[in-house]
């Protein structure tokens, strides 16, 4: 399945139906008075979150979103139809902006939840409402209001526990497919992985955590270089940074380069939980002294995968896991 994580719409909510002019005329009754009834209200464009989906693939195709205009009002005080609502369905993590304001609309961050995008027009008065003691016959009525309308811009932020992060081949991929049952694609050259990927990582018999593989990022990420910002974004929604360096020169450096571009892109990602990992242990059994603790696995041998699933998920379960304030 195509991954897509933004998305432009045009959306429009229904007209309210206009108010009725009528009059009742029935026999023996002279003089019977105004009879128009009320239009109806126009129709709403919801948006809500679904935990089953993880792209937003289906509006890639899709442009606008039009709910149904409200019927007008009718003779003998008849109510017009109320217009039908769409409703459509989002991942969760999705963030909902009106592009000619700039403005967050609404930012989805639990599975059910729903939102009014545009509120449909109201529906217009017929002229029975209209009618006083000194205007007994009012010959006009109320038209309905437009409903609302906006272009959108959706994007999606993948909401996980644990993000991946490092250079390409770094064996984010192989990990992810090791912990979890997550089938992300492997090979032996760099940006294998061009989109992000989810896992569910067990830990024990009742826990369990979502884990994001998020594509290789490299020297001047943050300012478009390689797969740039396209994907920076979703570590914004992790509790828990889970750093990879693969074995080789200048493994200090590497580090230092990857944190630079978070920095860059969101200081705050710089505040996250982080756990230093060294893969591919192997092939290389050099560990180059850092500030902060460092683990060592092996994703081929099985080597310190179950200590780090129980770290990760320490990790997770303390206050300080907490994702970023507003996001």
């Amino acid at each position: 399945m195509k991954f897509v994580d933004e998305v432009k719409l045009y959306a429009k909510a229904g007209d309210g139906g206009n108010g009725c002019v009528s009059w009742r005329r029935e026999k023996f009754i002279p003089m019977g008075g105004p009879a128009g009834g009320d239009g109806g209200d126009g129709g709403n464009v919801i948006l809500e979150a679904d935990e089953g989906l993880h792209s937003l693939l289906d509006y890639h195709y899709v442009f606008k979103l039009e709910a149904k205009n409200g019927k007008n009002g009718q003779s003998k005080n008849k109510y017009g139809p109320v217009g039908d609502d769409v409703v459509a369905k989002i991942p969760i993590g999705t963030q909902i902006f009106d592009t000619d304001t700039g403005e967050l609309v609404a930012d989805f961050t639990k599975h059910g939840q729903r939102e009014i995008i545009c509120k449909g027009g109201s529906g217009g008065w017929g002229n029975t409402h209209f009618k006083t003691s000194t205007r007994q016959a009012p010959e006009f009525a109320k038209p309905g209001l437009p409903g609302e309308e906006k272009n959108l811009k959706l994007s999606l932020k993948l909401m996980a526990d644990v993000g991946l992060l490092g250079f390409p081949n770094a064996g984010k991929s192989t990990l992810l497919s090791r912990l979890s049952a997550a089938k992300p694609k492997i090979a032996d050259y760099p940006f294998t992985t061009l989109t992000p990927q989810l896992g569910v990582v067990r830990v024990h018999e009742h826990d369990s955590f979502v884990m994001a593989d998020i594509p290789g990022l490299i020297e001047g990420a943050s300012r478009g270089v390689g797969l740039g910002v396209r994907f920076l974004k979703h570590l914004e929604r992790v509790r828990v940074l889970c750093h990879l360096i693969e074995p080789g020169d200048d493994i200090l450096n590497k580090y230092q380069i990857i944190r630079k571009e978070l920095a860059e892109f969101n200081p705050a990602l710089c505040d996250l939980p982080e756990l230093i990992v060294l893969t591919k242990s192997d092939l290389n059994t050099e560990t180059p002294k850092f500030k902060k603790p460092v683990m060592r696995i092996s994703a081929v041998t099985g080597q310190g995968l179950e200590e780090l699933k129980t770290k990760l998920w320490s990790l997770i379960s303390e206050p300080s896991g907490a994702r970023l304030p507003g996001l």
